[in-house]
């Protein structure tokens, strides 16, 4: 037997043991966290905090000595810090529930998605998509609700970026109509105002009523931070362009309601976790995305849709966007009705498998509707 083949059998036989005992770790996992549970139920009814800091130290370092090797014992110690910090996220989310991460302030659209998709959860904001995905991602939060699209200025890029970059998955889909409201500090005359600012969907969305005032505009990361800025600025020439709520939040004066071009103005929000969830599985209205790149032959992205199609999936959206990293290269966007989780779910990732390079499933959801 030569030395490369007696190598990767000792490879092979080291994964192998890894496998097993990653097994045995999930069931200690489990157990542990069963025991978490008791001890958040505790503090709860005791009124105690969630971290104590003494008690950890303590563990930490009584355990550490049942490693006896040095080196391990240092990975070791990060190893058991880490479970701590799991365990006090899970006894949080136990005693205050779920913390769900999104971009903007107090009024925002996406602040009242959060609410509607996840009612009497903690919604904590963030300055920007990047930063409210990256929360979910390392932990902080447990779910993250972005736009995806908007029935009148399409796709938001970045969101879709993400999804294809992240490794969270989309485990539901609200389509929420908006209305776009004119917020002013109180006393102002629609003849007073000279600019407004608003998120650029936003701007985009009431163009037409921008135009006709022959108002400049300014850009802002989120409509409810615009809300924010003119409150604070006190400036009678500048507006903004947000929701009723975030005019209640910011103590500012609604002067026109619905000034978006269409009547119809819906935006829809998705809820991004850090697992794969089937729980919509088997029902009526099922549907699943898809993200994938396709190998640079004629024809390639025909034979992926084909294979969709001919697996009895019914697209509903397919669109492509530029690849960062290399020039000229695209991704495809795809959503589908459908239940993936069947065997002929199955079979069609497979077959695209030879078709794609990269295909990654990022979720299934059944879409919800609700009013603002």
């Amino acid at each position: 037997m030569s030395d490369k083949i007696k190598n990767e059998n000792l490879l092979e036989e080291a994964r192998r043991e890894i496998n097993e005992v990653d097994k045995q770790m999930a069931e200690l996992f489990v157990r542990r966290m069963r025991a978490a549970e008791k001890v958040a139920a505790y503090k709860k009814e005791h009124a105690l905090p969630i971290l104590d800091a003494a008690r950890e130290e303590q563990v930490v370092q009584t355990n550490a000595k049942l490693v006896e090797d040095e080196t391990l014992r240092e990975y070791y110690v990060n190893f058991i810090r880490n479970n701590m910090a799991v365990s006090r996220a899970y006894q949080g989310r136990l005693m205050e529930g779920m913390r769900v991460a999104y971009c903007g302030t107090e009024g925002a659209f996406a602040y009242i998605a959060a609410g509607k998709m996840f009612p009497g959860s903690a919604r904590v904001p963030y300055q920007d998509f990047v930063s409210a995905y990256r929360a979910v991602e390392n932990g902080d939060c447990d779910a993250v609700i972005l736009p995806v699209e908007n029935s009148y200025n399409g796709e938001v890029g970045q969101v879709t970026d993400l999804m294809f970059s992240g490794s969270l998955y989309v485990s539901e889909m609200m389509d929420l109509a908006v209305s776009h409201d004119l917020l002013v500090t109180p006393g102002t005359r629609i003849e007073d105002i000279c600019e407004v600012v608003s998120h650029p969907q936003a701007l985009g969305q009431c163009a037409e009523y921008i135009r006709n005032h022959n108002w400049s505009t300014a850009e802002y990361s989120n409509t409810a931070l615009a809300a924010k800025y003119v409150a604070e600025k006190k400036d009678p020439t500048v507006a903004a362009i947000a929701s009723e709520e975030a005019a209640e939040v910011f103590g500012l004066s609604v002067l026109e309601r619905n000034i978006n071009a269409s009547r119809s103005n819906t935006t829809r929000f998705a809820a991004l976790s850090r697992v794969e969830s089937r729980r919509h599985s088997k029902r009526m209205g099922e549907h699943f995305i898809l993200l994938f790149t396709v190998k640079h032959e004629a024809g390639a992205l025909a034979k992926a849709v084909d294979i969709i199609g001919r697996y009895g999936f019914n697209m509903r959206t397919l669109r492509s966007r530029p690849m960062k990293e290399l020039l000229w290269q695209y991704y495809f966007y795809v959503e589908a009705e459908g239940d993936v989780y069947t065997e002929a779910g199955e079979w069609m990732m497979r077959e695209l498998g030879l078709f794609c390079d990269r295909l990654k499933l990022v979720g299934t959801y059944f879409n919800e509707k609700n009013n603002a």
